[in-house]
């Protein structure tokens, strides 16, 4: 939802279930609801992730809520729901990431539980996994794995920018040399010592 602004931050978690009304009055309103407790998990460094179970123009965060986010230098916010009050939102500086855009504020879920592990479109998120989002969406990283993930991500780009090189230096097609193989990878970690 905010073009050109890439994120890379820990994951703090927010579970939102369907209305009903007996167990709305189970869940605390005001400043020490839910929502607001995730979000006081998030300074910089970190994303709110937020459940709303897919629906696509469902949302209880809009300008004011998400303020929060903004005062205390959270990375990002991601949601399988919509946003609202994206207008607003984008200036607050962090990347967000929803399905969809909402006009509407009616109520298609409430806020139950922070910092557990939540579905978000259909993908397992932990707290504290990793969240790295871009233009093209989000993928989520499980906190134990980063490093290997990270260092494989970084190989393999390095192995793609030296395919591309040589399809542009030989006029290949790039099936020549694409996909890179592990002898590739292989032969690069030698080059580079």
């Amino acid at each position: 939802m905010t073009p050109g602004r890439k994120m890379a931050a820990r994951a703090r978690t927010l579970r939102c279930l369907p209305p009903r009304p007996d167990f709305y009055a189970r869940v605390t309103d005001g400043e020490n609801s839910p929502e607001y407790r995730a979000m006081a998990l998030c300074g910089p460094g970190d994303a709110l992730v937020v459940d709303f179970m897919r629906w696509p123009y469902a949302t209880d965060l809009g300008d004011v809520k998400l303020l929060q986010l903004q005062m205390q230098g959270a990375s990002g916010f991601v949601t399988d729901g919509a946003i609202r009050d994206l207008d607003v939102i984008s200036t607050y500086g962090f990347p967000i990431f929803a399905q969809a855009r909402t006009p509407s504020a009616l109520e298609y879920g409430k806020a139950f539980e922070e910092n557990v592990p939540i579905q978000c479109a259909g993908v397992l998120v932990m707290p504290s996994d990793l969240v790295v989002g871009d233009n093209d969406g989000v993928v989520v990283v499980p906190a134990a794995l980063a490093e290997e993930v990270l260092d494989w991500v970084e190989e393999h780009e390095n192995a793609e920018e030296h395919v591309k090189r040589q399809i542009l230096e030989t006029k290949s097609n790039p099936g020549r040399f694409y996909p890179p193989t592990d002898e590739l990878k292989e032969e690069l970690r030698r080059q580079e010592g």
